[in-house]
């Protein structure tokens, strides 16, 4: 863990770099290395082709980010990388706030049971 999950709607596709976006998440959690395992830290974006927003007279957007994280880290640290990350988004989709209607969400959910992870990639950032 860490795992950002963005969805968004299809009819911004051609208007954002949406692999650009989650390059700038990793380097964000990244240099959080001392609370977020480098090796956990995973990114996927899904292009919603299914959706409604507000009254459905526009062609309104929405993209809407979702974090899940382990339990154990402080509230500071959990506020400080949502609010780090929440700017990364306000800043990547600036331009398009700008040009068309458009809602930007973010929550945080943190796992308070344990998870079932199997992976041999941790390892690799062991040195």
């Amino acid at each position: 863990m860490p795992h950002f999950i963005l969805e968004y709607t299809d009819n911004i596709r051609g208007e954002v770099n949406i692999s650009e976006l989650l390059k700038k998440v990793h380097a964000v959690l990244i240099r959080r290395a001392d609370v977020f395992p480098i090796g956990g830290i995973r990114s996927r974006a899904i292009e919603l082709q299914d959706y409604r927003v507000a009254d459905g007279a526009e062609d309104d957007a929405f993209v809407h980010a979702t974090l899940k994280i382990a339990s154990g880290r402080s509230e500071e640290e959990k506020q400080a990388a949502c609010d780090e990350l929440f700017a990364v988004m306000k800043e990547h989709f600036a331009p398009l706030f700008e040009r068309r209607y458009l809602a930007l969400s973010m929550e945080l959910y943190e796992f308070q049971r344990p998870t079932w992870k199997h992976s041999n990639i941790h390892q690799r950032f062991k040195k």
